[in-house]
């Protein structure tokens, strides 16, 4: 294998969308998912149909045990890894008056902590890779705020901080070689039949905030992430790349 590329989160939406724009010949994918197995299968026929090949680990990425337990299973079945895409997540738009404790920690253990672990357990066997590459996804909540957009606190919040250890990582792992960035999409389209936080109606009113006037789609998403990724970016780091449309 040229690369062995891990995904979090990679069933639907922007996390199979970088897969499917990554995948070509003498690459290995780890699919991981909490428990959409179906749809992670659906990624990993999608890569294999373009010569790569693909192995789908379930998993809760908020465990403790889980992220190291992704690094090895890469291992184990590809013998390496050279690129960690850290993008399972989720969006909480409750207002953080009304958020408790036990909601504020699910928030911080799936975004924040989840990529900390991640980010101990791979960035040892990354310095070892080819082109070594960790990737956060991050939002554009964390950057955006403003009376005619919706404010996500506890998302806001631990994704901001992702971004704060992108940078760090980046400055410690930049004399082993290893870039360390973030992608941050703004509004992105959601697969047919998947959870969206606005109605219809609303998503109309999202359209009009956004400068070039309509939602992102996954691959608009992954085609940054598959730059950040490449040989091409190796001077790239510490970096946080916006894919949002204009949104500020």
């Amino acid at each position: 294998m040229d690369r062995v590329i891990l995904v979090t989160g990679a069933a639907s939406g922007i996390g199979a969308a970088c897969c499917r724009r990554m995948a070509q010949p003498n690459t290995a994918f780890l699919i991981h998912t909490r428990k959409n197995a179906e749809g992670a299968e659906r990624t990993a026929e999608a890569v294999r149909a373009k010569g790569a090949k693909a192995h789908v680990i379930l998993g809760d990425i908020a465990a403790p045990e889980t992220p190291a337990a992704l690094v090895q299973a890469a291992l184990d079945q590809f013998g390496r890894l050279d690129v960690v895409v850290a993008n399972a997540g989720f969006a909480d738009k409750t207002p953080l008056l009304q958020t408790d404790d036990a909601q504020l920690a699910r928030t911080f253990d799936t975004v924040l902590w989840a990529f900390i672990r991640l980010a101990r357990a791979a960035l040892p066997v990354l310095a070892e890779g080819q082109d070594p590459r960790l990737i956060a996804i991050s939002s554009f909540v964390a950057h955006t705020f403003r009376n005619d957009v919706t404010v996500f606190p506890a998302t806001s919040a631990a994704k901001a901080a992702v971004e704060a250890l992108v940078r760090g990582l980046a400055i410690e792992y930049a004399p082993r070689g290893v870039t360390v960035n973030a992608v941050a999409p703004g509004f992105t389209q959601k697969d047919p039949g998947a959870h969206a936080a606005y109605s219809p109606a609303q998503w109309e009113m999202v359209k009009r905030s956004v400068p070039l006037g309509r939602l992102g789609t996954p691959d608009d998403v992954a085609a940054a992430v598959n730059f950040v990724a490449s040989a091409e970016a190796a001077y790239v780091t510490g970096q946080t790349w916006h894919v949002n449309g204009g949104l500020i």
